[in-house]
């Protein structure tokens, strides 16, 4: 088998694939909640109120139910794909799905941990919309009778403990960058309908406006506190933008099939999702990465590079094995130094905070 994905056979590969930790498998969170619990949003007070309004109005609430040819599709799409392909898609679903549930859960423990009337209620909105995510997608795992066991998953997995601010930058950014990535396949599919190998792509507009108003929510919260993107915060706010990007670009390069059998290249899918991504962040971040420099690219390069050596080190095993991880690793940890060290790009926030999913 070519594809570079964890084989999933059976519905335990499937869970121990959520389960396992990873740098990039999708991880559960937990936060100072105390912490939490003492931010305040009266500043954007008013645009505060109007997207409640939006989340009690709840018009997604009938999207996630599959239609009746739903099951008709899969059966005579799935027996198209190759063994590798089907693997590709399988693991997209499980890495899909772990990072809804991750956010599920991150959700709800702040809503049941704070007493902030103002972020308890957006708590409770954010944890039911992602809940309906990670069902949705656990319908089309069982489809392969590769269900996961989320009670066991919430319980298992490892936690990370992030600091409010660090939960602020990494939060918004990948409901923002989850956005760009569902809108960048439905936009692709919807002038190349022959390429939708599956029917969960057809809900991915309307899914991904979920995405994108989640992100909102933590936009508005970052401005009404604009400490958060002055001075040291700003070297953070880098960091993070680094880290998803490069997490991504390395992930689906894992899975090319599952790009080729929609039409995409995964580097061109990865750039254009990027160019999205740093529009949508003007309204929050006062710097961006310059995605277009060769040298950030060459470096992404690298990195996806040493991902794969490292893996086979993995397999290899033993003493030898563990010396080759750690001198991959090493490398790892140079190349994204330089891309850090790399110039950025300065921009002027946004006059008003909200932005319409207009892409």
């Amino acid at each position: 088998m070519n594809t570079l994905v964890q084989r999933i056979e059976t519905a335990k590969d499937a869970n121990d694939k959520a389960v396992q930790s990873s740098m990039l498998s999708p991880r559960f969170y937990t936060t100072d909640f105390a912490a939490i619990n003492r931010i305040n949003i009266e500043p954007l007070r008013k645009e505060w109120d109007i997207m409640m309004r939006e989340y009690e109005g709840d018009n997604n609430h009938d999207h996630f139910q599959r239609d009746a040819s739903f099951a008709d599709e899969v059966a005579q799409s799935m027996t198209q794909l190759s063994k590798e392909m089907r693997q590709e898609f399988i693991d997209f679903l499980v890495s899909s799905l772990t990072s809804e549930y991750s956010g599920c859960i991150l959700y709800n423990e702040i809503r049941k941990n704070i007493s902030n009337p103002d972020l308890k209620q957006l708590m409770a909105y954010m944890a039911r919309d992602e809940a309906r995510h990670a069902g949705f997608i656990n319908q089309s795992l069982r489809d392969f009778d590769l269900g996961i066991d989320l009670g066991s998953l919430k319980r298992e997995k490892a936690y990370t403990f992030f600091k409010p601010k660090y939960i602020l930058y990494a939060t918004y950014l990948s409901e923002k960058i989850g956005y760009a990535r569902y809108i960048t396949i439905f936009r692709h599919l919807e002038r190349h309908p022959d390429k939708r190998f599956h029917p969960i792509f057809r809900w991915f507009e309307r899914w991904c406006n979920d995405e994108f108003r989640h992100g909102e929510s933590f936009a508005l919260i970052i401005r009404a506190n604009p400490h958060l993107l002055r001075g040291g915060n700003v070297l953070w706010i880098r960091f993070f933008l680094l880290a998803v990007y490069a997490t991504m670009y390395v992930r689906d390069h894992t899975r090319p099939m599952l790009h080729e059998a929609m039409g995409l290249d995964s580097a061109t899918y990865d750039y254009a999702v990027f160019d999205i991504t740093t529009q949508i962040t003007r309204q929050v971040f006062p710097i961006a990465l310059d995605t277009d420099n060769p040298k950030f690219r060459a470096g992404l390069t690298k990195l996806f590079t040493i991902s794969k050596a490292n893996d086979l080190a993995k397999k290899q095993g033993g003493f030898v094995g563990k010396l080759k991880q750690a001198w991959f690793m090493s490398r790892a940890v140079l190349v994204f130094g330089k891309l850090y060290l790399l110039p950025i790009k300065r921009q002027e926030l946004t006059a008003d905070v909200r932005m319409e999913p207009v892409w």
